[in-house]
């Protein structure tokens, strides 16, 4: 897409096209993917219990940080961003909150899976719905703090995204990452250890790594375009949650082809294996 916009610091034409096409590619897959989970658990009765409310609630987290991509594509295609100072503190608050409550809500199925394994009893309905309302409260309460200067959010290096700012790497910046980690990240870790950790490595890790090296070096430093390595991968998240808890999940994946096909599901095989 042509535009009289300068290109980024640091990035060439192809460099900004290449970017701008992998977050709409993310952004659109993951969406309609988290779409389909979502819908599913609104049609599908027999996938309405406890513990797939948690699958369903991820999506919804997932699909807000692929309507965050999708809107970054469109940035990215424009080279700049067009919604001005407020709306870039709206998309990092809204980009920050669910990336956090997504972080939260597996967490969560972990838990309730190796709850059961060990007790065999299920998820109830009260505890899902309570342990939701939670994680949405307290991932918000933590994106917010920006908005109010405990950290701070601006432009991603392609400056068509916002995001929690590290390149200052200052003492608000450090006094809001080291608790926000700990409280986010570092408890659930330690509290529930059975949190599949591949997938959130590779999608994940690259921000840590760059969020704590900013804290004790200038991240201004790396290249901007290695900075942007960090949002993409993150962005990728969507769409391996689907694969791995509602398509991995031989109930959640029976319900999505219910609701696409039509055919008829087992009832007693949903029971039996609804986590």
């Amino acid at each position: 897409m042509a535009s009289s916009y300068p290109l980024p610091e640091g990035f060439s034409d192809f460099d900004v096209f290449s970017l701008g096409s992998c977050l709409l590619v993310e952004g659109l897959l993951g969406f309609f993917l988290n779409a389909v989970t979502i819908v599913a658990f609104l049609k599908v009765r027999e996938l309405r219990t406890p513990s797939n409310f948690l699958v369903f609630s991820l999506a919804m987290a997932d699909m807000g940080i692929s309507t965050n991509a999708t809107i970054a594509a469109f940035s990215s295609f424009l080279r700049y961003w067009p919604y001005g100072s407020q709306g870039c503190q709206t998309h990092g608050f809204h980009g920050f909150m669910t990336a956090l409550a997504s972080l939260h809500f597996i967490a969560a199925i972990a838990w309730d899976r190796y709850h059961q394994y060990c007790t065999r009893t299920k998820l109830q309905w009260s505890s899902a719905i309570s342990l939701t309302v939670f994680i949405w409260l307290f991932a918000a309460f933590w994106a917010a703090m920006p908005l109010v200067g405990w950290g701070e959010y601006d432009y991603e290096p392609l400056r068509t995204c916002c995001t929690l700012d590290y390149s200052k790497g200052d003492r608000n910046y450090v006094s809001y990452l080291i608790p926000m980690s700990i409280f986010n990240l570092a408890i659930q870790m330690f509290f529930n250890p059975h949190t599949p950790l591949k997938t959130l490595l590779f999608c994940w890790c690259p921000y840590g790594i760059l969020a704590f090296y900013a804290a004790v070096k200038n991240a201004n430093l790396v290249s901007p375009k290695l900075r942007m390595v960090a949002p993409i991968l993150a962005k990728t998240s969507p769409t391996f949650n689907v694969f791995l808890y509602a398509l991995g999940n031989e109930n959640y994946r029976g319900g999505i082809w219910k609701f696409l096909t039509g055919e008829k599901m087992a009832v007693p095989q949903i029971e039996n294996k609804s986590k």
